[in-house]
C-alpha cells in the first residue's frame, strides 16, 4: 500500500470506530435507563452465577442426572468442553490482544451494579463466550437440551450488559467466539449425526407396525428402568416378557423355538443382547434391540439411542446384517461363546468382576473406578501364548469389527460387518496403569514399546492357566486352556433405523 493509500484509510477506520464506539455508549446507556420488569433482582444473580462457569457446571450435572440416555449425557460433555475451549481462548488470547476498559457505572442503578467488580479488561465478554460455548455445544449433541439452556445462555450474556460489567459489542464479540468455539471441538469430536451409520449391508427384515409378531423379552436386573413400560406403549401389539437376569436365556429360547413371532425384541444392557443375539442366529431370526442397560455399547454403534429409533426400524422393516464374534475351545469344535463388541483376557476381565461385586453397594461408577484402582495396582499379568509365542500381558482385547477414533479417543465402529477382529495386546511390565493409559492414547498403532494393535480374522491364544478369567460384552467367564477367536460374517440381522433422527 502507498503512503498516500495508507493515509486515505486512517480517516476511514478512525471514523468507522469512532461510529462503532458511539453505537456501542448508545445502547449501553438505553440498557442502563431501561427498566426490566424482575431483571433487578434475576439478572444480577444470574451473572454472579457465571462466575468461573458454576451455573454451566451445574447445568451440565443436572442434564447428564435427569436426561435419559447416553445423548444427554454427551451433550453435558460437550458443552463442558466447548465452554474450556472458549475460556481458554477469551483469558489467554483475547482480553491480553484488545486492553479495553470496563464501561463507567455513572448512569447503572447502583440495585443492578455486581458487588464485586471484575478487574480484567471489558473486551471480549469472557462470561458471554461461556454462556454461548455450552449452549452451543449442547445444541449440536440434543437439540431438545439445546432449546432449554439456549434462553438461561441469553441472559447471562444480557445480564453483562444489564449490571453494568461489559459493552453490548464486548458481548456480541466474545458470545461469537464462544459460538466458534463450540464448532471447533465439534471438528476434534464429531458428534454422532456427523458419523456415518453402520448401514451395511441392508438385510430383508419384516415390517411389523405396532410390535405384530414381535416378542420382546426384557431383563429387569439391567441399569435403566422403566424401559419395558416404554416399548409396551410404543409397541402395544408386541408380546413385552419381562424376567429377572438368570431366567433371560430361557425366555429367549422359548420365544424363538415356539414360533411365537417373527422377530425376536430384547431390553437390556449389551450382555443380555448378546445373549439375545446368539439365540436369534441359532434360530435365522431378526433382532429387535432396545437399549436398556448402563453402557448400550452395541445399541449406540449400531445408531440406535432410544426406543422410538427401534420402533421406526420396525415399522418400516429397516434391517442390516452384522458379524457376530465367537470363540471356540481348542483349535476347532462348537463356539463355547459369542461377541458383539468385545473379549478381553488380563486386567479387563479382573477389573469386571470386581465391579460387578461392589456396584449394588456403591453403584456402578464408583466400583468401576475403585476396581480399576485395585486391578491397576496388581503384579501378576497374564502368561500365555499368542501365535506360536509366549508372552506375558497386562491386556489381551478383540474387537468384534474395527473400532475407529472420535476425536482423540478411539470409541465407535463404522462398520459392523467387515469381517476383521481389531486385535490389541498391552505388554507386562512396570507401571501396568501408565501402560494401559498409552495404550489408550496411542490408538491402533501397529507397533510400540507398550502396545501392539492388528487387524485379523482369526486369533490362536493358548497356554492359559486353569481359572484365567474371559470378558465377553461385560460377561465373565473362565477360559479354557487353548482358544480360538474368529468370526462368523454377517450371521446377525438387526433392525437399524435407515434415516436417523
Amino acid at each position: 500500500m502507498s503512503a498516500y493509500a495508507a493515509q486515505s484509510a486512517d480517516p476511514v477506520r478512525a471514523r468507522v470506530t469512532a461510529l462503532l464506539s458511539a453505537w456501542d455508549r448508545d445502547v449501553f446507556h438505553r440498557v442502563a435507563a431501561r427498566h426490566w420488569p424482575g431483571g433487578d433482582r434475576v439478572l444480577p444473580r444470574l451473572s454472579h452465577g457465571a462466575n468461573h462457569g458454576l451455573l454451566w457446571f451445574g447445568t451440565a450435572a443436572g442434564i447428564a442426572v435427569l436426561g435419559r440416555g447416553a445423548r444427554s449425557r454427551r451433550a453435558a460433555v460437550r458443552g463442558v468442553a466447548s465452554l474450556a475451549l472458549a475460556s481458554a481462548a477469551i483469558n489467554t488470547v483475547g482480553k491480553r490482544s484488545v486492553r479495553r476498559a470496563r464501561p463507567v457505572l455513572d448512569a447503572v442503578p447502583a440495585v443492578r451494579r455486581l458487588k464485586r467488580q471484575p478487574f480484567t479488561t471489558s473486551f471480549p465478554s469472557g462470561h458471554s463466550a461461556s454462556a454461548a460455548a455450552f449452549a452451543t455445544g449442547v445444541a449440536l449433541e440434543s437439540k431438545g437440551w439445546g432449546a432449554a439452556v439456549a434462553p438461561v445462555a441469553a441472559a447471562v450474556a444480557l445480564s453483562r450488559v444489564y449490571t453494568g460489567a461489559h459493552y453490548p459489542s464486548d458481548v456480541l464479540v466474545g458470545a461469537a467466539l464462544g459460538v466458534g468455539a463450540a464448532f471447533a471441538v465439534r471438528g476434534l469430536v464429531p458428534t454422532r449425526s456427523q458419523l456415518p451409520a453402520p448401514g451395511r449391508p441392508h438385510a430383508t427384515a419384516p415390517a411389523l407396525p405396532g410390535g405384530a409378531d414381535l416378542v420382546v423379552v426384557a431383563n429387569r436386573g439391567s441399569g435403566s428402568g422403566g424401559g419395558a413400560a416404554l416399548v409396551r406403549d410404543a409397541l402395544p401389539l408386541a408380546e413385552v416378557v419381562e424376567c429377572e437376569p438368570d431366567e433371560v436365556a430361557d425366555a429367549l429360547e422359548k420365544a424363538a423355538s415356539q414360533g411365537r413371532c417373527r422377530a425376536l425384541g430384547v431390553l437390556g444392557g449389551d450382555g443380555t443382547v448378546n445373549s439375545a443375539a446368539a439365540v436369534a442366529a441359532r434360530h435365522e431370526l431378526p433382532l429387535a434391540v432396545f437399549p436398556g442397560g448402563t453402557l448400550n455399547h452395541f445399541a449406540y454403534d449400531l445408531g440406535i439411542e432410544s426406543v422410538h429409533d427401534t420402533c421406526r426400524a420396525l415399522a418400516a422393516g429397516d434391517a442390516v446384517r452384522v458379524d457376530l464374534g465367537r470363540f471356540t475351545p481348542g483349535p476347532d469344535g462348537t463356539p463355547c461363546g459369542y461377541f458383539l463388541n468385545t473379549f478381553s483376557l488380563g486386567v479387563y476381565p479382573e477389573l469386571v468382576r470386581l465391579r460387578e461385586r461392589w456396584s449394588p453397594r456403591i453403584g456402578g461408577w464408583p466400583a468401576g473406578v475403585l476396581a480399576a484402582l485395585k486391578v491397576l495396582r496388581g503384579e501378576h499379568p497374564l502368561e500365555a501364548e499368542v501365535r506360536g509365542r509366549r508372552r506375558a500381558l497386562w491386556l489381551l482385547f478383540a474387537g468384534n469389527c474395527v473400532y475407529r477414533r472420535m476425536g482423540p479417543t478411539p470409541g465407535r465402529r463404522y462398520d459392523l460387518a467387515d469381517g476383521l477382529l481389531d486385535v490389541r495386546v498391552v505388554h507386562a511390565g512396570r507401571l501396568p496403569g501408565l501402560r494401559l493409559l498409552a495404550a489408550a492414547l496411542a490408538g491402533p498403532l501397529s507397533r510400540s514399546p507398550v502396545h501392539a494393535a492388528e487387524q485379523l480374522r482369526r486369533l490362536r491364544i493358548e497356554g492359559l492357566a486353569p481359572g484365567t478369567p474371559l470378558a465377553y460384552d461385560g460377561e465373565v467367564t473362565e477360559a479354557p486352556p487353548e482358544l480360538t477367536v474368529d468370526k462368523d460374517d454377517e450371521a446377525l440381522t438387526v433392525y437399524r433405523p435407515q434415516a436417523l433422527q
